[in-house]
């Protein structure tokens, strides 16, 4: 299974540890295979697979082929309502009149008119209890019978899998890696990143975990086993281990059942609390932020029966309210309240990442007097504060000169809502003066390159990864903001769920926005046709899992193409077994089964938190047509969501996020063409080794050259 991770994440395939022998054949064969699926190996990775013996070289070529498929979203079958979709689906009125006969038909003959409008008008009639609606009339079998072969084209992606090292040499430095992360994984990095930990327990550990998220992680695997916790220095510490081994959220984001602790892993926790607060009391100071779960872990900890551990027993009558402690972050917002913005910075300096994430208000609510003071706090936090935080800052300042038509708020689960933006804008002064500050802080940060630079310009307008939890696991998905171009004639959108235990039905949608944001059309399960626009087909049932198409020609009148999918009735996109979205581009003249893994240009999981999910939106520029990232979700109603419901939240959504500016990798880049020597990466190979930035890596680059690609684009970020 590690090795399939490997694969997933990185791109490269761990090396065989089997027999030398000829296996050529099967390397030639599993070349062949992968072309299928777009992928293709690479000179040393093909010669590697061809020097094993047969059996370790078939092994090796399985594992492969299973995590690519899986990747790509080919591990599943992709079947349609209408068999010959993208051709022959009908007029969304005429096919439920079809259905509508086929229900009142009797003694084998056509229903007439009369009997139709009378069975409406009854108010007898389910639309999704007609015979054949909304379940496959037909097997997978057929469809692929029922289609060409895909005719191939000079865009369909071909992705390059490389040679690693070692399984546990890869599995190494992919762990060394993720824990060392400065920012934050999402829910399945995490998991990945559990993985890992367990399987490199023993090996080379990083010398600093940044994000106490991951370190919650690795030392709830610690607990487990017994051995000593690392990194914990606040109480939040502590309380993020117990709700990670009890199988809840290490970001508290939500609340966790406590499960029973051992003895000894109860001694453990307490010991490390016992610990925090000994060496600084102030500690206690956020106990109170989070006193309900302390009071539910104390329930389980039993620290009454631990007296050796007197600090750690301060924990738990603090969060009882029978001793109140100040933090800073309370003192603060006293003074602001108070109106002494000056005094309240000068409190936040103990802090540098909070002063920070509180400048902006700070900013506004100060005199002119005190946004001096405010000013000079801040410049005397730049250099204490993380990278993530001084370029989370450079964005927000880069976007605060003008008020925003409306502003988005989204959490930890990717959830979003949108409020009036009523904030005063800051003046361009200040803008500037802090612009400068910080990009000299973030530049003289940035590591000093020892070779050329060399940079692809595709990934230019890729978004900064600040979090992990901006966006969702899958093949090729970028970060919240990101943009990519889109070739090809035609959009084919695909998505696909299986349900767990009860009925569950998805609905996939489009929804077309002019320039100025207001609706110009649909496309969905009431309407299957819209200017040239084709739905595949409503599937209400997802027993054996389910798939629904939506083809857009890039012709389509309208500015924005916003996918969407909706949750009718059943499951949520967190409690199905599985589901994702993903988009294919195709010539006019592809032809072939509505879905093929070598015409897949992204594909993303669905777990987020809602009832809606907004995976991207498709923008018209001058460059042409690009592919935005959104990874939003929205609350929705309990079940019967509809995209005609929601168009005017929809559309603000959209406008929020695809009008702010983003931080994208061309800052850093600019920032670095001060310092060395910058080069676009024009198709052809240099002569000497080069530091290589981009969204995949070329083959044949020269010795000693590195390679920045989409896995490690967070390592950019200046620590």
């Amino acid at each position: 299974m590690l090795d399939k991770t490997i694969i997933q994440k990185t791109l490269r395939v761990p090396a065989g540890d089997g027999p030398a022998g000829d296996g050529g054949a099967v390397a030639r064969q599993l070349d062949a295979v992968l072309l299928d699926v777009g992928f293709a190996l690479s000179r040393d990775l093909m010669e590697h697979i061809g020097a094993l013996a047969p059996a370790p070289a078939l092994d090796l070529a399985a594992t492969v082929v299973s995590a690519v498929r899986e990747l790509v979203g080919d591990h599943v079958r992709h079947n349609a309502y209408f068999i010959g979709f993208p051709h022959d689906v009908p007029d969304t009125v005429e096919f439920w009149t079809d259905r509508l006969r086929a229900a009142v038909r009797t003694g084998g003959g056509t229903a007439t008119d009369a009997q139709l409008r009378d069975a409406v008008a009854a108010g007898a009639v389910n639309l999704f209890d007609l015979p054949g609606y909304g379940t496959y009339q037909h097997t997978y079998a057929e469809l692929l019978a029922a289609h060409d072969e895909l005719i191939a084209a000079a865009g369909d992606r071909l992705t390059l899998l490389r040679l690693g090292d070692t399984a546990e040499a890869e599995a190494t430095r992919l762990y060394l890696a993720m824990a060392g992360s400065s920012t934050p994984h999402g829910e399945a990095d995490l998991a990945i990143l559990s993985e890992l930990a367990v399987a490199c327990l023993d090996g080379v550990q990083p010398a600093e975990i940044p994000v106490r998220e991951n370190r919650a992680v690795l030392d709830g695997i610690r607990l487990v086993l017994g051995r000593p916790l690392v990194g914990v220095d606040t109480t939040t510490d502590v309380l993020r281990v117990a709700c990670q081994v009890s199988g809840g959220d290490a970001s508290l984001a939500t609340p966790t059942r406590f499960r029973a602790f051992r003895r000894p892993e109860r001694r453990m926790l307490l010991a490390a609390l016992d610990r925090v607060v000994g060496a600084n009391q102030d500690k206690l100071g956020d106990v109170a932020r989070h006193a309900e779960r302390w009071k539910r872990l104390g329930e389980r900890l039993h620290p009454h029966e631990y007296p050796q551990w007197p600090h750690a027993q301060q924990v738990f009558t603090v969060a009882r309210g029978e001793r109140r402690v100040s933090n800073l972050a309370g003192r603060a917002e006293a003074a602001i309240r108070a109106g002494a913005v000056g005094p309240a910075a000068s409190v936040l300096s103990a802090a540098p990442g909070l002063l920070l994430r509180s400048a902006d208000r700070l900013l506004r609510q100060a005199t002119a007097a005190e946004r001096t003071d405010v000013v000079e706090a801040v410049t005397g936090a730049l250099g204490s504060a993380s990278g993530r935080v001084l370029l989370s800052l450079r964005e927000h300042v880069g976007n605060r000169l003008t008020p925003a038509t409306a502003r988005m708020y989204a959490n930890r689960s990717r959830r979003a809502w949108i409020g009036p933006d009523a904030r005063p804008p800051l003046p361009a002064g200040l803008v500037a003066e802090l612009s400068s500050l910080l990009d000299a802080e973030i530049g003289a940060r940035l590591p000093e390159p020892r070779r050329p630079l060399l940079v692809d310009p595709e990934v230019l307008d890729v978004a900064l990864p600040l979090s992990g939890k901006a966006s969702e696991g899958g093949f090729a998905v970028l970060p919240r903001g990101s943009r990519a171009s889109v070739s090809g004639e035609l959009l084919r959108f695909f998505m696909y769920w299986r349900q767990r235990r009860q009925r569950t039905d998805y609905d996939l949608s489009v929804l077309l926005l002019d320039d100025e944001f207001h609706t110009a059309g649909q496309v969905s399960w009431t309407n299957y046709h819209h200017d040239g626009v084709v739905h595949s087909g409503d599937i209400t049932d997802a027993s054996n899992g389910a798939t629904e198409f939506i083809d857009v020609p890039l012709t389509v009148e309208g500015h924005y193409v916003v996918p969407q999918v909706y949750v009718f009735a059943g499951e949520s996109f967190d409690e199905v077994a599985e589901s994702m979205f993903g988009y294919q581009t195709r010539t006019r003249k592809q032809r072939g089964a509505p879905f093929d893994a070598r015409t897949v240009r992204a594909r993303s999981h669905l777990r987020g938190q809602g009832r809606i999910a907004l995976p991207m939106v498709f923008a018209r520029s001058e460059r042409g047509w690009q592919a935005v990232w959104l990874h939003l979700y929205l609350a929705g109603r309990p079940s019967f969501n509809r995209v005609e419901d929601n168009t005017f939240s929809t559309a603000a959504r959209v406008r929020a996020l695809v009008e702010r500016r983003h931080l994208t990798v061309s800052y850093l880049v600019d920032l670095w063409r001060a310092r060395a020597e910058v080069t676009t990466w024009n198709g052809r190979l240099p002569d000497e080794p080069v530091t290589f930035i981009g969204l995949t890596a070329p083959d044949g680059l020269p010795a000693g050259s590195e390679a920045y690609t989409l896995d490690r684009l967070a390592e950019l970020i200046p620590e």
